[in-house]
């Protein structure tokens, strides 16, 4: 599906990681693990960049969310699918969403607990209803890979356990950057540690012992 070797990524010229060895097979739930400006964003969006070529309903929920504030939930979810129809489709259920439409996205905003939040502007909604708006936004998406980053950072952990489980259901393969070790552990089939700008390990979760983890966040 998706391999780098001896890869180095980073932006305005600048090399945030380096010597990066990674892959990614269908089935896989990866998730990575390291400090904030480890380079982790920096390599959920180099897999993105890579696999959005070829597969072009893969779904992502970026860290600031990627929402539009004036618009309501229902029309922010309903973006994740706006390459699936014409201009006029789309401006169309713009101006009064279709009830098909409507009929198709109940059970995303019931599994993210925004039902009754439909026509609420997402700048109203506070933090963590944005969050499961871009969460909805994906699920509604489908496809069989999603790329998140910081996906349930604004939920309680309940909640947080009760949508990474939802995603499992919907996806076949996940990249997630998580804060969470527990709950890393918990869904991953696979550990990344990132430190420093270069990959610490990578292996079956089994096989990442607690300090390893712990080495990464260390000061």
């Amino acid at each position: 599906m998706l391999q780098f070797h001896d890869a180095t990524f980073g932006y305005g010229g600048r090399s945030v990681l380096s010597g990066v060895d990674f892959a990614l097979y269908p089935g896989e739930r990866v998730v990575l693990l390291g400090r904030s400006g480890s380079g982790k964003t920096t390599l959920l969006n180099a897999v993105y960049e890579r696999l959005a070529h070829r597969f072009p309903e893969i779904a992502l929920v970026p860290q600031e969310h990627g929402l539009v504030p004036q618009l309501s939930v229902f029309h922010n979810v309903y973006m994740g699918r706006l390459d699936r129809h014409g201009a006029l489709y789309n401006l169309a259920n713009l101006a009064l969403p279709f009830a098909r439409e409507r009929r198709a996205m109940a059970g995303v905003l019931e599994t993210v607990g925004l039902t009754g939040f439909e026509g609420k502007p997402v700048g109203s909604l506070s933090g963590g209803q944005k969050q499961r708006t871009a969460l909805a936004r994906a699920m509604h998406r489908g496809g069989p890979i999603l790329i998140g980053d910081e996906p349930v950072s604004a939920v309680d952990e309940h909640h947080a356990v009760a949508l990474v489980e939802a995603l499992c259901g919907r996806f076949e393969t996940m990249v997630l950057a998580l804060h969470d070790v527990a709950l890393a552990r918990r869904f991953a089939s696979r550990l990344v540690g990132i430190r420093g700008g270069r990959i610490q390990f990578d292996g079956p979760v089994a096989e990442i012992t607690p300090e390893a983890i712990h080495d990464l966040y260390r000061s």
